[in-house]
């Protein structure tokens, strides 16, 4: 079969003809050859010859290089070339000069082989004497420093049979070269000094430490690696005025005189580097205690009660945790603080977590405290990270995957599966967001920065993959499994084979292909599902594994398969392997229809065609909540009215409160549904006023706003004095849109001192509304009081009050908003800062001081965020 040649090779056709020629005149062709003429043909074979030769060779350069650069981007377990047994730590602090005055003495002994020299993390400090301490005698020994390692030069070859203990003697500059970390842990400074000299109106004065994951070495000299570990001794030198927490056990506190107190800190059991941790601060205690394990949560002072509600389920779930894990709680003590401006969530230290100032809630404020997951998530780190620990950031899902999961496994203990299952979803969706751009083997050792693992891969994906593990293997073989990892390596440092190993001898089942498809490969099944119910009494199920297959693995896959016979749940498990696979139900008695995971816990993205009125029957007829839930957003999604409107009113009694809540945001969007319904609003009053659900309430509450919030001014002053600020501030805001009969506005200044967002937003809406002058002051200080998600809800109506009213100090404002969006530690405040500014965006000068303000933004989202609105603003300009 003739082939069309390309262009190259036909212009080298005739090139090759004209060679020919000339070489024909010059008679250069009548050498003694076994041909007597050159053939076209032969030339042409050997031409592609070599063109396949040129590319094979190109693939193999290619080849080698991707290999070559495979080897060099490896991060390998850190290597041990000595283990630290003890430290021992007394530390000062200059807060003037936010630095840590350190006198070190690490016990350390070589790990395997001979050594003679010993080098440590020491990031920023200035040294001074550094000496091996013998039993009479010190000797001064000689280093070389680089800003990040202190390399120490021993006297002689010292070998693992021998234990030395070393004296450093140094200042720490936290404060100096701290980086960008990561969407977790937002900076690198290890230790963080807050409002040091008390200049902050209304900020307390504070140290703490985050040393995830290696910036411990920012304030004390170690091996900052997560596979060494030791047991310590922290002497922290504080004004008496405040309190210092640690690891461990306070065993001293000793009077040192000039306003000062030394603490002693003791913890007598190994533990990584990156897990140690002091705090130090004006704190009120609130004491608790599970057993013999004293609890302590620390707070601001006046906060104390609201720390109690907030952590009460702290000794509940302790014994959770113990009682499916089978292992006790495995250190002395057990303490959370909260602090003020933390560049994570939360931090795991061993026997002491740190959590943000989101925790910090009066006992009002607790009420609706919805804290749970990140209590849960901490602590259940004192098993999973403490007590085993990954021997590197590589596997750093052993750590995280199960702090993850741990909030699946509370949530279905205390709240119900129902709840437990939403939350996988959402874990699933997160994970599913971050995989548009990034698809990683969970565990991975070509990471470029350490904090690049903190990511939804380690902690959304490795939970959902533990919670497909649990289900595969069952309940009682799971959690022995990890009764027996956790036992196997207390105290030890982990890969991920250790998990699998557990798993198997427990199970007696091979289980590589689990790890190697979720743990050791990138990417999730996409599935295409048809149901065949042409023979009712025997469904035919295909499905297809559509996935990229060059990126991704051919899944193994257990899937559940449901349907329901006379109220009652059926259910089999499907093993797919292939492809494309074919599966006969063999159910007998008739099917009409079949749901594939309905419970949703396998982390697949799926297609199936299905009409509004499949999901119409799923909403009646399952028995999962989260099947419920998808049934009705799906018909929500579709603006299914048909279906909608015999289900709304099923689904505002429904059992689980994220349905009612579900139905009632949907109700919101159309306000035509009030009258189409009949009864619908007298259902959403009984809602309003007495659901179990705060949220529910308080959702119940905005939607009669929406409708006719004249009709229910009384009902709505009534609610205002609510104990929970969620069903208060809705109140609030409806009795402000009341049209006819104007609200008395000595009610609304009885609330404009309450400082809870949920009130604020609301009194600030009619300041606005009502054209309140005088109330800019009111405004300052609401916008120095709020944090977190309340001050980015306040940004956009503090803006809103200067520019309407630009007498009342626009250009104050103005600079306030610009503080935010360059110096906020948080991005969303930094976000709701930049779409505040907005507002005054017809002036040019406001314009370059926005423009001036984000030139240092480190996150790229929203540097390209800023810039898109920032070159629309130039434009219409």
């Amino acid at each position: 079969m003739s082939q069309k040649r390309s262009v190259p090779k036909r212009n080298l056709m005739i090139r090759i003809r004209i060679c020919i020629a000339v070489l024909t005149v010059l008679g250069l062709n009548a050498c003694k050859t076994s041909k007597s003429t050159v053939d076209e043909k032969d030339i042409l074979t050997s031409i592609d010859s070599v063109s396949e030769i040129s590319a094979q060779k190109n693939h193999n350069l290619q080849l080698r290089h991707n290999k070559e650069k495979s080897i060099v981007e490896y991060q390998p377990s850190p290597r041990r070339d000595f283990d630290i047994l003890h430290t021992d730590l007394d530390l000062q602090f200059d807060w003037e000069n936010q630095s840590v005055l350190g006198r070190a003495l690490l016990r350390v002994k070589p790990f395997f082989y001979p050594q003679r020299t010993l080098v440590l993390d020491a990031k920023d400090f200035e040294l001074g004497t550094i000496a091996l301490m013998g039993k009479d005698s010190l000797t001064v020994l000689s280093y070389r420093y680089n800003e990040k390692e202190l390399s120490i030069y021993l006297p002689k070859e010292f070998s693992s049979k021998d234990t030395l203990e070393i004296m450093i003697n140094y200042t720490a500059f936290p404060e100096r070269n701290s980086g960008d970390g990561s969407k977790a842990i937002t900076d690198t400074k290890g230790l963080y000094f807050i409002d040091p000299l008390d200049t902050v109106p209304d900020k307390p004065t504070m140290v703490w430490t985050q040393g995830e994951t290696e910036h411990n070495s920012k304030w004390f000299p170690t091996i900052d690696k997560p596979n060494e570990r030791f047991t310590h001794s922290i002497k922290l030198t504080v004004p008496d005025s405040m309190v210092s927490i640690s690891n461990g056990k306070l065993v001293k506190k000793e009077i040192l005189g000039n306003g000062l107190r030394k603490d002693y800190w003791e913890m007598n059991l190994p533990h990584a580097p990156y897990l140690v941790a002091i705090a130090v601060g004006s704190f009120g205690k609130v004491e608790d205690s599970y057993g013999e394990i004293p609890l302590g949560y620390y707070v601001e002072k006046g906060f104390e009660k609201g720390a109690a509600k907030v952590f009460e389920n702290t000794p509940k779930m302790m014994a959770f945790f113990e009682e499916i894990l089978g292992v006790n709680y495995p250190w002395e003590k057990y303490d959370q603080i909260v602090v003020r401006d933390f560049v994570s969530g939360a931090m795991e230290n061993t026997t002491a977590s740190i959590f943000m100032e989101e925790l910090r809630l009066d006992e009002r404020e607790a009420i609706d405290s919805e804290w749970d997951y990140i209590i849960a998530h901490e602590l259940f780190h004192q098993w999973f990270g403490d007590y085993v620990t990954t021997e590197s950031w590589a596997n750093l899902t052993l750590n995280e995957a199960f702090a993850n999961y741990s909030e699946y496994l509370w949530n279905e203990f205390q709240y119900g599966e129902d709840q437990a299952a939403l939350k996988l979803v959402a874990e699933m969706e997160g994970y599913f967001a971050e995989s548009e751009s990034k698809q990683v083997n969970l565990i991975r050792f070509d990471y470029k920065d350490s904090e690049d693992m903190f990511d939804a891969h380690s902690y959304n994906k490795g939970g959902v993959i533990l919670h497909m593990l649990r289900n595969h293997l069952g309940d009682e073989a799971f959690f022995r499994a990890l009764n027996l990892y956790l036992r196997q390596n207390a105290f030890q440092s982990v890969e991920v084979h250790d998990l699998r190993l557990a798993f198997e001898q427990v199970s007696g089942q091979d289980l590589n292909w689990f790890f190697n498809q979720w743990f050791l490969d990138k990417g999730h099944p996409e599935l295409e599902i048809d149901v065949d119910y042409s023979e009712p009494e025997n469904i035919l199920i295909t499905i297809s594994q559509i996935q990229d297959l060059n990126s991704a693995p051919l899944y193994q896959l257990p899937l559940e398969v449901s349907w329901y016979e006379d109220g009652n749940r059926k259910s089999k498990i499907l093993f797919l392997k292939e492809a494309n696979q074919f599966f006969a139900l063999e159910n007998e008695k008739p099917i009409h229809q079949l749901y594939v995971d309905e419970g949703k816990g396998i982390l697949a993205r799926r297609s199936q065609k299905l009409e509004d009125g499949f999901f119409a029957r799923q909403f009646n007829e399952s028995q999962l909540g989260v099947a419920r839930y998808e049934a009705l957003d799906s018909l929500i999604s579709r603006d299914a009215r048909s279906e909608l409107n015999s289900i709304i009113p099923i689904a505002l009694k429904d059992s689980f409160w994220s349905i009612r809540e579900k139905c009632l945001g949907y109700l919101m969007s159309d306000s035509n549904w009030q009258s189409e319904l009949l009864g619908i609003e007298d259902l959403v009053f009984e809602l309003a006023e007495s659901d179990q659900r705060n949220s529910v309430r308080a959702a119940a509450i905005d939607l009669l706003t929406e409708w006719d919030p004249d009709k229910y001014q009384k009902a709505f002053q009534r609610w205002s004095n609510h104990p929970s600020y969620l069903v208060a501030g809705s109140a609030l805001m409806g009795l402000i849109n009341s049209k006819e009969s104007k609200v008395d506005p000595k009610i609304i200044e009885g609330f404009s001192s309450d400082g809870n967002f949920r009130l604020v937003i609301p009194v600030s809406e009619y300041y606005i509304i009502e054209g309140v002058r005088d109330k800019r002051e009111w405004f300052h200080q609401k916008l120095a009081q709020l944090k977190g998600e309340g001050l980015y809800y306040f940004l956009g109506y503090y803006s809103e009050y200067f520019v309407r009213f630009p007498e009342e100090g626009k250009e104050e404002a103005i600079s306030n908003l610009i503080k935010y969006l360059k110096y906020s530690a948080k991005d969303y405040v930094r976000m709701g800062a930049f779409q505040a500014l907005l507002g005054f965006s017809d002036d040019l000068e406001t314009v370059r001081k926005i423009e001036a303000a984000i030139g240092d933004e480190k996150s790229p989202q929203l540097q390209n965020y800023f810039n898109y609105f920032l070159k629309m603003l130039k434009d219409e300009n």
